[in-house]
């Protein structure tokens, strides 16, 4: 994709979209995927996941800082948000709502350019769907189930799904199951009975359904496009909560979502601007 050699500005933007994906790849609520389309990784990361040696030829330079900064917020600053997510929910998920709604028009842009005459209604129905389903997932009652090997692939997979198929958290699958502490806990303390079984899950998910995800993009982008953008706007929509502590909380979650809205609709119009000056697409 880019062949022009990046700016530093550039490298700390794919960094930086790294660590906050990561981040978001483990915290309750929030969907890896999601934030994977809304930064506009999610294209070129499929292509990776299905054509390796292709895919790091043509963005090797997309790559390098996004993997550093994806492993920097998945391992080290996942804790640290985790207890920001603790301490105050309401405000950090304002704040992760902000940065996917500000790349959300971009997205709509996207697709309407790829086929300005197909039928927007696959993004109603996947919309209307999936936020149904998110509700039941939500409404349901809690289980326990053991903490071994399995259970951990199994959490491995669920964490492929919801990086493949963006508005699936597999966080709050992992919750409602009484695996997300488990799970945590042997990922900060870097616990190879919990790592490898997790790595597992995540490379055959991966193997299964990647390649077939990058298939159906590239033949019918709009279709899929929308699809996933129904999902997003569902998964973000059901994070939000419905009440506030305190009137202050309010404000402050408010600014934080409007800050988190700035800074990725800056990113993302910088990485345009950027892309134009050095000739790409």
């Amino acid at each position: 994709m880019e062949k022009n050699k990046l700016n530093l500005s550039q490298i700390i933007m794919y960094a930086i979209q790294g660590a906050i994906i990561g981040v978001g790849a483990i915290l309750p609520g929030v969907s890896g995927g999601v934030l994977c389309v809304a930064f506009g990784i999610y294209e070129p990361l499929m292509e990776l996941l299905t054509s390796p040696k292709k895919a790091l030829k043509e963005n090797y330079q997309l790559f390098a800082p996004f993997l550093v900064g994806w492993a920097l917020g998945f391992v080290l600053l996942a804790k640290v948000c985790e207890i920001f997510f603790t301490l105050a929910p309401d405000i950090a998920i304002f704040l992760f709502f902000g940065l996917v709604c500000g790349t959300i028009p971009d997205m709509f842009k996207k697709s309407e350019e790829a086929n300005r005459g197909a039928s927007w209604t696959p993004f109603v129905v996947s919309l209307t769907v999936s936020y149904v389903l998110f509700h039941l997932l939500e409404a349901g009652e809690a289980v326990v189930v053991p903490a071994n090997f399995l259970s951990f692939a199994f959490c491995g997979f669920m964490w492929g799904i919801s990086l493949i198929l963006p508005g699936l958290s597999s966080s709050t699958v992992l919750i409602y199951l009484g695996l997300y502490v488990p799970l945590t806990e042997g990922i900060s303390s870097f616990d190879m009975g919990v790592l490898l079984p997790f790595g597992i899950g995540i490379v055959v998910t991966v193997l299964l359904l990647a390649k077939l995800v990058n298939m159906m993009f590239k033949k019918h982008y709009a279709l899929i496009s929308r699809i996933i953008l129904g999902f997003v706007i569902s998964s973000s929509l059901k994070t939000l909560p419905h009440e506030f502590k305190s009137v202050w909380t309010m404000i402050i979650s408010f600014v934080c979502f409007a800050g988190g809205f700035i800074v990725a609709h800056w990113m993302e119009k910088s990485e345009q601007k950027q892309k134009e000056e050095a000739g790409g697409v």
